[in-house]
């Protein structure tokens, strides 16, 4: 349950990025920028999740690893389709 909400950040906060460059874009705003931007801001998020559940939660980092590439591909995946979507 952890992935899904996490991975749904994900989903959020690129949402959020694009949000921010239709309302900060002067003229046309620029999508794609933002989910470029968007992708190594997640790929810290990602790696900070993981540290926090070797960390604090217990799990080991031969537990956590499997995850990670879950956890930071699907937002990862839905930037680069708006990236290509976006940047016609």
């Amino acid at each position: 349950m952890h992935v899904v909400m996490v991975v749904g950040g994900g989903i959020g906060l690129l949402a959020l990025f694009l949000l921010f460059a239709y309302l900060w874009g002067v003229g046309e705003p620029n999508f794609a920028a933002a989910a470029k931007i968007f992708i190594p801001v997640w790929l810290v998020v990602s790696l900070v999740n993981m540290w926090v559940g070797v960390t604090k939660a217990g799990y080991s980092v031969r537990e956590e690893l499997p995850i990670l590439p879950i956890v930071f591909a699907v937002p990862a995946i839905a930037a680069a389709i708006a990236i290509w979507r976006l940047s016609r």
